[in-house]
């Protein structure tokens, strides 16, 4: 029997977590992993308490929802500083917000499925790259499913 390698099995994860979405116009997952363990995960839905959009609609502001909380940063913010050094695998290329969050804690490598075209990201992969900081940035998919 082959199994599938840990890039796929969170990426999986990341997937079916993206099904707890509340917002209808994009439904996103994200996975944070330390040391192939599992740290949190999280979905893009309304702050705790909110209405989501799903009961209520969407806000639209710059043809970005308003209303979520990102997948990432959620994921993020369970995580903490617990998660340090880890991945976080997500099912859409994160924004510059949920980056800076990112490397806020120190997570060492991002693993994202699919691209989206933000207008204020280049500016911080510029600036990631000009400092050199140690963080690998990876589109999943190919043959070995990395």
């Amino acid at each position: 029997m082959k199994r599938i390698s840990f890039d796929k099995y969170f990426m999986k994860i990341a997937e079916i977590v993206s099904l707890r979405s509340t917002c209808p116009r994009k439904q996103i997952g994200a996975v944070v992993v330390k040391d192939k363990q599992i740290m949190s995960t999280g979905y893009n839905g309304a702050p705790q308490g909110l209405r989501h959009c799903i009961d209520v609609g969407c806000l639209i502001k710059n043809n970005h929802c308003i209303r979520t909380v990102h997948a990432e940063e959620n994921a993020l913010l369970f995580a903490g500083k617990n998660a340090s050094g880890g991945i976080l695998y997500s099912t859409v290329l994160p924004c510059d917000k949920c980056f800076k969050l990112a490397l806020q804690i120190n997570i060492k490598k991002i693993i994202y499925k699919e691209d989206y075209k933000y207008e204020n990201l280049k500016w911080l992969l510029d600036e990631i790259n000009a400092v050199e900081k140690n963080i690998e940035i990876v589109k999943f998919g190919g043959k070995n499913g990395k």
